[in-house]
């Protein structure tokens, strides 16, 4: 059985991965991703503190995150979407050039 430090270690390590993706990224497909590997490395945590101390509440709640989650990917290729067929690029300072 892997130990919690270790799984805490690898969350660490894909959280600032996510970190660094949304800092360096200018195209948006690739914050999404970005903002992605954060999420999942927040689900990993409350699994991992869940079965650590042996309840079910964190499983459920990274349930929940998930289908947020998912929720939110959804918007935000909507929103790629939209900024493709307006400028013929997924750059985010596009974006915020539309804002007016």
């Amino acid at each position: 059985m892997i130990g919690l430090p270790a799984v805490l270690l690898v969350s660490a390590a894909l959280f600032a991965l996510g970190v660094y993706g949304v800092l360096s990224r200018k195209n948006a497909i690739g914050l999404l991703v970005a903002v992605e590997l954060m999420a999942n490395a927040v689900n990993i945590n409350l699994v991992a503190f869940s079965n650590h101390w042996g309840g079910v509440a964190g499983q459920v709640f990274a349930l929940f995150t998930i289908a947020l989650t998912v929720a939110e990917v959804a918007v935000g290729l909507a929103i790629i979407i939209l900024l493709y067929r307006a400028h013929k690029a997924v750059e985010v300072d596009e974006a915020a050039e539309m804002s007016g």
